[in-house]
């Protein structure tokens, strides 16, 4: 760990520096810079290709130039526009500047002022930001959501036939399926990414307050309407109109409620998984030299799935507050969103942090066997269930009532107990065959 990292205030660039080290590409300062810079050279770029008539002179081999801009543009040029910044007190008209300052060094002074045409900053912060969280989303955090799903879905199919002792309430159920339990999971994660992929990236684009005022006063011929959606599908996004000054933040709402709901689906998960390790259902795979234990040298934790279920915790917080707070805004705008939206990479770094937790947490796991079986044997009254639905079926008097007699007992109810009962039953030899060859290992359903 460097120096930086021990000064950090927040764990994300410090403690989880490194895993949390690609997502700086999306969420930094320089990136929200360079995103900004993006937005304003494809703008320039797309009021070329109309043309405006002033524009039409422009050269458009000049085109790949203008992208190097931002494409190759590096930390220090992202401190020459916090240094115009100092002096506009501006950060969006600082880019304005910056660009302008390219375009005078390359010859290209002409054009100038059609950098930043007729918008506001929300055209391009509306823009960049859900651009650098659709672009985070996509290339960090969906790609390792993959990852631990796919683990997941191994060891569903992997555990598909070993039987284990269900919990309802904490106490003994109806047996199920290791593998089916994950396979719950699975599902449950997998509809979530459905939905999500369903969801659009908005974008405001139009003007001051939303009117597209200045572009139509300047060339009222232009169907700028037009424009405006062509130019933000270009990015991959999805214009909303009308709108005031900002973006309405709705669609952005429901996205983040959506990877909220997959965290928290993540958060049941890591809780389970924690009770089956004190249940010794999974053992832990042991790293040399680790310690699980200031105190105790015999401990080996599940530490990993607590991480994930603290980082997750945060993460949805700040996604519930970002889900809440950006769709309300005084009148046609406030300043509440901007300060808002710096921090919409807080949630998915918490979200990277906790899915490496898990992704080396579930390769830790080993499946122990014997003690899921010493617990199916030590439950032979969950059998209950399927005697008195077979006698129910068999029209044999109060089923439900005698098995609640046997069971509620206090006694040890096993394997001879259940068996010595199915020896009294009023029933043919055929109906007890079926009942003798019921077990917890074996009743298990589909």
């Amino acid at each position: 760990m460097d120096s930086h990292s021990l000064l950090a205030v927040s764990p994300i660039d410090g403690r989880y520096a490194r895993q949390t080290e690609p997502l700086r590409e999306y969420f930094s300062e320089y990136a929200l810079i360079r995103y900004r810079v993006r937005i304003e050279i494809e703008y320039f770029i797309a009021l070329c290709e109309i043309p405006l008539p002033q524009l039409a002179d422009f050269d458009k081999e000049k085109f790949g130039f203008l992208r190097d801009i931002y494409r190759n543009m590096t930390p220090e040029d992202a401190a020459k526009v916090k240094d115009i910044e100092k002096v506009t007190n501006h950060d969006v008209k600082a880019v304005e500047y910056f660009i302008k300052d390219r375009f005078k060094e390359a010859g290209l002074s002409k054009w100038g002022e059609f950098i930043h045409f007729g918008l506001t900053s929300q055209d391009i912060n509306n823009t960049s930001i859900p651009l650098s969280f659709k672009e985070a989303v996509q290339d960090c955090y969906l790609p390792l959501l993959n990852e631990v799903l796919g683990t997941i879905e191994g060891m569903a199919q992997e555990w598909k036939d070993i039987p284990m002792l269900a919990k309802t309430h904490g106490q003994p159920a109806s047996p199920t399926r290791v593998g089916k339990e994950m396979k719950v999971f699975v599902v449950r994660l997998q509809e979530q990414i459905r939905q999500f992929n369903l969801l659009t990236y908005p974008a405001k684009f139009g003007g001051a307050t939303g009117n597209m005022n200045a572009h139509k006063v300047a060339y009222p011929q232009i169907d700028w309407i037009g424009f405006g959606n062509e130019f933000v599908a270009s990015l991959g996004l999805k214009r909303s109109f009308p709108t005031t000054q900002i973006e309405h933040y709705d669609n952005l709402a429901a996205l983040f409620d959506c990877l909220r709901r997959i965290n928290t689906i993540l958060i049941d998960f890591s809780r389970d998984i924690w009770t089956y390790i004190s249940m010794e259902y999974f053992r832990q795979k042991v790293k040399a030299g680790e310690v699980g234990s200031s105190a105790m040298p015999h401990k080996v934790n599940p530490i990993d799935f607590e991480n994930a279920e603290g980082n997750l915790g945060v993460a949805n917080a700040i996604y519930d507050h970002l889900s809440i707070k950006l769709p309300v805004s005084r009148l046609q705008r406030d300043l509440t969103d901007s300060t808002v939206l710096r921090n919409i990479g807080v949630p998915v770094a918490h979200s990277v942090i906790a899915l490496n937790s898990l992704k080396k947490g579930l390769g830790k796991l080993i499946l122990n066997e014997s003690a899921i079986r010493a617990d199916l044997d030590r439950n032979w009254a969950v059998v209950a269930e399927a005697i008195q639905t077979i006698l129910r079926r068999e029209n044999y008097p109060n089923p439900y009532e005698t098995l609640k007699a046997l069971t509620r007992t206090g006694a040890g109810i096993n394997h001879e107990v259940i068996a010595d009962f199915i020896e009294t039953l009023d029933v043919s030899e055929s109906v007890k065959e079926e009942l003798r060859a019921i077990s917890p290992a074996t009743y298990t359903g589909f």
